[in-house]
């Protein structure tokens, strides 16, 4: 292992993969087009139409994983007056999908830097401020930044994997 991340034994990782938050999270969330409905949503997005205009969408996809996150408590489907059949429903960030907005902002961060290729993407702006954002990972102990390099993996609870 190199100095880029904190070395941790492979026996020791390979324990806490199987069936680990991670895991569990892109079984929901990895499929193609689940996060780009979620990033619509924390867009403003709310109707089925909308979905299908903004991400050009596959009906029948966006009707299944739709479901999904119905399903999975991320999104809640909650009818308003009006409209056709199909788009008389509404779709509306939980709790938990809320939870999520760091993750997006994290990915369009990454993608920003990585990928962009010069192209202008949206930016979020904190309210409080009216200054734009980006993500910063911090200890919630100490609030010095959190990074690869500077952690370690350790066990449920707080069983270290590795002695430090």
């Amino acid at each position: 292992m190199t100095d880029d991340v904190t070395a941790v034994s492979e026996d020791a990782v390979v324990a806490h993969i199987g069936d680990d938050a991670v895991t569990r999270a892109l079984n929901l969330l990895g499929e193609r087009w689940t996060m780009l409905i979620m990033r619509g949503a924390f867009y403003g997005i709310r109707r089925y139409g909308g979905f299908v205009a903004a991400l050009q969408i596959p009906r029948p996809t966006l009707s299944d994983r739709l479901g999904k996150l119905v399903e999975a408590g991320l999104l809640i489907r909650t009818r308003y007056a009006g409209g056709p059949i199909r788009s008389d429903y509404e779709y509306r960030l939980t709790e938990a999908g809320i939870a999520l907005f760091p993750a997006i902002l994290v990915l369009m961060q990454w993608g920003d830097r990585y990928l962009a290729d010069g192209r202008a993407t949206p930016r979020w702006i904190h309210v409080d401020c009216e200054q734009p954002t980006s993500p910063e990972l911090a200890c919630d102990h100490c609030a010095k930044p959190v990074t690869a390099r500077n952690v370690r993996l350790a066990g449920p609870p707080h069983e270290p994997v590795v002695s430090p």
